[in-house]
């Protein structure tokens, strides 16, 4: 018989008895949220300013993913891909349309995604390139946070991931972040099949590099004949007050490949909000050259590609579109760092503000090693709003996307109270 939980202290103790110890939340036990908001066990109401790590983009239990997701359940849920099943198909037409590529593989989570755009990069590299097979080499740069599976902590350089999960997985060339001529020196080596890279660094601190960074990168991977792969699992599906980061400065929802300042990824990686929270979903776009390497029986997963899982990120992408939640993202994300700024200016706590759309983060003005940030999360949670330091000395803001203006600066309130009255 499950135990009801009747205090957040019990749901903690439980946690901490019966659960691995691989992560440490903040001190909140959450049971309910709706748009914006979320409410513990005992019923306290907080501001979101963190969106699952961008999983809730559309807000929490958005109406109408939510129909989508009953009316589905009821009707069929899994199949496995040993037979064909009604939704897959308009799934994958739906969504390679959406984002303007030639085929998509769907998978689950987003570190499954990266899995499968690094097999899709090495065989697409010994079949299409001609490299030699077991010599295929991936670019990647430094700081990066694409999973913590096996192959993923390999090319890290965070100690805490990797430390005693060896032997690692070889063929990763790590690189600068943000420096097109380290990218372009590493690309001499013509064992080099892709160059793996984040628009934005979420985990290492929502690190935004230099507006032509990736123009530039991807320009320097079509020029040695090596895939530009793009992880927006976190900065996709209009986080970045854009569709995707690499739309660079496009507003549009879609259809956006003849916009200038759009860069077209050989290999697209998608998670998170792609199914807006109700249910892990993930994929990877490819045009045909790249993807057609993939043959029966060499890549998927058994609940890859199911019928609940493509109903709901058909649902969830035309909210995104619908609600113009991209378009949200940039008009609030330029008000928060504004709002932000002038907090910098006049709190010696805060030492940088840095960002896009509603992405964002405020450095704080302390060591990494010193649980200032941590102090202040927990400071802005008994405040009503829930937020999460990442490397040390950063906090990261992040609220779905449907949140308004009114509640934006109700929001921009409380952190700059929490911060103006907080000792150390």
């Amino acid at each position: 018989m499950m135990e009801t939980i009747t205090s957040s202290k019990q749901a903690m103790e439980l946690e901490d008895k019966y659960g691995a110890h691989n992560y440490h939340p903040l001190p909140v036990v959450l049971a309910k949220g709706e748009g914006v908001y979320l409410w513990d066990v005992e019923g306290k109401k907080y501001y979101d300013f963190l969106s699952a790590y961008s999983a809730v983009n559309q807000g929490h239990c958005h109406p109408r993913i939510l129909q989508t997701l009953t009316e589905q359940a009821a009707t069929l849920t899994l199949t496995s891909r040993a037979f064909y099943n009604n939704i897959l198909g308009p799934f994958e037409k739906y969504i390679t349309e959406y984002f303007g590529f030639d085929k998509v593989l769907p998978m689950n989570t987003g570190a499954e995604g990266v899995e499968t755009a690094i097999k899709i990069a090495r065989k697409w590299g010994y079949e299409k390139k001609g490299v030699a097979e077991n010599e295929a080499k991936i670019i990647v740069a430094e700081n990066n946070f694409h999973g913590r599976t096996t192959t993923v902590i390999s090319f890290s350089n965070d100690e805490n991931a990797r430390k005693n999960f060896g032997p690692y997985t070889p063929g990763f060339i790590k690189i600068a972040y943000d420096d097109v001529e380290a990218l372009k020196t590493a690309l001499k080596d013509e064992k080099v099949v892709a160059f793996l890279v984040e628009p934005i660094q979420g985990e290492a601190g929502v690190y935004t590099p230099a507006d032509d960074y990736i123009r530039e990168a991807a320009a320097a991977c079509k020029a040695s004949n090596v895939l530009f792969i793009a992880d927006e699992i976190q900065t996709g599906i209009a986080r970045t007050g854009s569709l995707l980061a690499v739309c660079g400065n496009c507003t549009c929802q879609g259809h956006c490949e003849k916009q200038s300042t759009y860069t077209q990824p050989d290999l697209l990686i998608l998670g998170k909000a792609i199914s807006g929270g109700f249910y892990p979903v993930s994929a990877v776009l490819a045009n045909n050259d790249v993807m057609n390497v993939i043959k029966p029986g060499q890549h998927g997963s058994t609940f890859g590609g199911n019928p609940l899982g493509a109903q709901v990120a058909m649902t969830a992408l035309e909210v995104v579109r619908d609600e113009k939640l991209a378009q949200n993202a940039r008009k609030l994300g330029k008000l928060f760092r504004e709002r932000m700024q002038r907090l910098a200016e006049k709190s010696d706590l805060v030492k940088l503000v840095r960002g896009k759309g509603l992405l964002n983060a405020v450095v704080i003005n302390d060591s990494e090693d010193s649980s200032t940030a941590w102090d202040i999360c927990v400071a802005l949670k008994e405040n009503g709003l829930l937020a999460k330091p990442t490397h040390g000395n950063i906090i990261r803001f992040a609220p779905p996307l449907v949140m308004t203006e009114e509640q934006l600066h109700d929001c921009c309130d409380i952190i700059e109270r929490t911060i103006t009255n907080f000792k150390k």
